[in-house]
């Protein structure tokens, strides 16, 4: 008997993620014959994996498109898209960003979401690049005045005794009255668009599959959920696996237009990419 072809797909280990491909991870759905081999790395990595065209598919940072743009197809689905909410800038004193200008931030990864908009909203500032759950020892450590925190860091830093100085998301929405992209799932090109499309609909009904059977998939979830609470966990999930996952629609690609605008007036590109979704 020949046995299934591999095909590998790699997403963070983390909740939301964790409850977008809990459908694919148990067989409730599947890509034509094919095996599906979960790659399980922190966004960063899977940016450097995607640089080099590791992984057929992937989750990327939406700032990691920028260099991969000629290699891989942004899929409609699986986006994390920040409605009115995204990385927040905290610190241990109350302040301001302007007060960041020539200071140390922790970032969570160069080509990170967080860090391109730390770029565009901050200007000049000297990054330490550490990983994403390290922020806030870092800025405890006094090894940064202030750091960009993402994931479920987002909902617990002021328990944690940290101040709000700028949600990203909010600002991007009040900017461009548009929801603020922040990871994609894209598809390598050579594996064709016909394939590149059964990806993309086995991705919806992956979350289609998450929502139907929401308290199976939590719990799949949060083994990925660092000692997040139950129903915190619920909440950050259904903040980043929302309508917009399952297509981003015209919304979602304007708005990464706009971002990727963003990005070549702050000089991070010569020129934005244009690209096509794959649906």
């Amino acid at each position: 008997m020949t046995p299934a072809p591999i095909l590998r797909v790699g997403h963070s280990p983390d909740p939301d993620d964790a409850f977008m491909f809990c459908a694919l991870a148990k067989g409730a759905v599947r890509i034509r014959d094919y095996q599906v081999e979960h790659v399980l790395e922190d966004i960063e990595s899977l940016n450097d994996r995607a640089l080099a065209g590791e992984l057929p598919i992937t989750a990327i940072s939406a700032h990691a498109y920028l260099s991969v743009a000629d290699r891989y197809w942004i899929m409609a689905t699986g986006a994390s898209m920040g409605e009115g909410y995204g990385p927040v800038v905290v610190s241990r004193k109350a302040g301001s960003l302007e007060d960041l200008a020539g200071r140390r931030v922790a970032i969570p990864g160069p080509r990170t979401t967080a860090a391109l908009l730390a770029r565009c909203y901050i200007g000049e500032f000297e990054p330490v690049v550490v990983p994403f759950d390290q922020i806030f020892e870092t800025v405890e450590a006094g090894r940064a005045e202030a750091g960009v925190v993402i994931h479920e860091g987002q909902l617990t830093y002021e328990a944690r005794g940290f101040h709000l100085l700028s949600d990203f998301g909010v600002r991007f929405e009040d900017e461009h009255g548009l929801p603020l992209p922040l990871g994609l799932d894209v598809v390598r090109r050579d594996l064709g668009r016909d394939l590149a499309i059964e990806v993309n609909r086995a991705m919806r009904a992956s979350i289609d599959w998450a929502y139907a059977n929401e308290d199976e998939a939590l719990d799949y979830a949060l083994l990925f959920g660092r000692g997040l609470e139950r129903e915190l966990g619920r909440k950050f999930v259904k903040m980043y696996v929302s309508a917009l996952t399952r297509d981003m629609g015209d919304s979602g690609e304007a708005a990464l237009r706009a971002l990727f605008t963003m990005a070549e007036r702050a000089g991070v590109v010569s020129e934005a990419p244009d690209f096509e979704l794959i649906r």
